[in-house]
């Protein structure tokens, strides 16, 4: 065996402990960015360990090259149980309703707009084309702020709070806003919108527009995964029909996200249709859906739809409901009993801290 050969070899046999790793690490119940962070390539995992199985048995000596071809294969299966549920092949979470009444709808448009984005027009001319009833821009600062003034005449309710730190949002609504209000649930100029909107039918329901923190290999997620799981476990007990959508910064199969479901009841439209991967739009290969909306059981799904690039690094969703009499749908799992401790526990220490929000610097020189 040539020394190139042997080096070949020793990059796959670490590749293959690399795959290993980042599959076993989700398993733990560590709220850390090196461990959460392992969660979002499943996809890329799955694929990278199929290819390199037959290689490792090919080439490496038996009985080697057969333990570590099937070690691959088992991580490839792994993966693909976390994410089977969000292809054609699962049940369907979110049923779509019998009889489409367009006074009972809601259209949403959900958009990372990325705080260094320059490019308005593209989102603006989406907007109009689209026509959604509601549109929730994240990531906004004051010259956005000042751009979506274009759209005010088509939106006359309107929930604007820009921010320089990457975690400003806007809300614009042909529909009538009943009452909102601001919160930063947790941390420090993070903030999410609690807001209750009004159908055409004057049917009411809630509407949680939420950006929490990403998660960073070098620090823990509590701040991120308390607060998704906070926003949860409200929208369990809230009268009204609830709606989360916005940037969650977590994948749909990762273990916070699940946490999520489980406390509040509510249904994600990807299981049983597509990934609809919406980050990063600048790569055709390292992309992950984060960008969400679970919805209350009563809802049913009439459309949803990944959009055009608007110039970020998100690709905006458009999702359209209808509020029904009754729930409808597959019943998430019931919530566990370590679910509502981990969430206090992490909701307290993030109260009792004293930082910056995750990211805050990251856009500084804006282009």
């Amino acid at each position: 065996m040539t020394a190139i050969s042997m080096i070949g070899l020793g990059l796959a046999g670490a590749l293959a402990a690399l795959l290993l790793l980042m599959t076993l690490l989700p398993f733990l119940r560590v709220a850390h960015g090196a461990v959460r962070s392992c969660d979002f390539p499943r996809l890329q995992i799955c694929g990278l360990a199929l290819a390199l199985a037959p290689v490792l048995y090919a080439f490496l000596p038996p009985p080697w090259g057969a333990i570590l071809g099937a070690v691959m294969l088992l991580a490839a299966a792994i993966q693909a149980a976390h994410v089977i549920r969000f292809t054609p092949l699962w049940r369907r979470q979110s049923l779509r309703p019998e009889h489409e009444d367009p006074q009972a709808q809601v259209s949403l448009l959900a958009a990372n707009v990325k705080l260094s984005n320059r490019a308005y027009d593209r989102l603006i001319t989406l907007v109009q084309e689209e026509a959604p009833d509601i549109v929730m821009a994240i990531e906004g600062d004051a010259d956005w702020a000042e751009a979506l003034a274009a759209l005010h005449p088509d939106y006359p309710h309107r929930i604007i709070h820009p921010l320089d730190n990457g975690y400003g949002m806007a809300l614009l609504s042909r529909l009538p806003i009943a009452e909102h209000e601001l919160r930063e649930l947790l941390v420090d100029k993070v903030p999410s919108i609690r807001a209750t909107i009004r159908l055409r039918n004057d049917s009411l329901f809630r509407l949680y527009v939420v950006h929490p923190e990403p998660p960073v290999p070098s620090q823990d997620t509590e701040g991120r995964d308390a607060e998704i799981g906070m926003i949860g476990i409200e929208t369990s007990e809230d009268p009204l029909p609830s709606v989360v959508a916005g940037d969650l910064n977590d994948v749909a199969w990762s273990l916070t996200t699940r946490r999520f479901q489980r406390l509040s009841g509510l249904l994600d439209p990807r299981v049983g249709r597509g990934f609809y991967n919406s980050f990063d739009a600048r790569s055709p290969i390292l992309r992950w859906p984060l960008d969400h909306l679970f919805h209350d059981p009563r809802f049913r799904l009439v459309e949803m739809r990944r959009l055009p690039d608007i110039g970020s690094d998100h690709f905006p969703m458009l999702f359209r409901l209808q509020l029904a009499p009754v729930e409808a749908g597959e019943t998430p799992e019931d919530a566990r009993a370590e679910d509502l401790a981990e969430v206090r526990k992490m909701a307290a220490k993030e109260a009792a801290s004293d930082r910056e929000a995750v990211g805050s610097d990251w856009e500084d020189e804006k282009s």
